[in-house]
């Protein structure tokens, strides 16, 4: 399991491509994004050299959200009962 995700589009801006691509795996809008943090550990991905660039979206209440596009599911859960991520997710 991992966190809705994607590829920034030939041309895209990545400040662009996270709300279009939580759009697209969720179906949430969120609005603004606030940068998280970057993520680039040599061999954190098994595919191959990927640089991960966290958003955080703030919600003022739990919104619907179904998986979309790529993604077979999308639900919520208490931070403190995340199940097992996919990759070094966790950090």
């Amino acid at each position: 399991m991992g966190l809705p995700g994607g590829f920034v589009e030939e041309g895209e801006r990545i400040a662009l491509a996270a709300p279009r691509e939580l759009a697209e795996e969720t179906g949430l809008e969120a609005g603004a994004l606030r940068l998280l943090g970057i993520y680039d550990t040599p061999g954190r991905d098994p595919r191959g050299s990927t640089v991960s660039i966290a958003y955080l979206a703030t919600l003022l209440g739990e919104a619907a959200v179904s998986g979309a596009d790529d993604a077979r599911d999308a639900r919520w859960f208490q931070a403190d009962t995340l199940p097992k991520l996919a990759f070094d997710t966790r950090r």
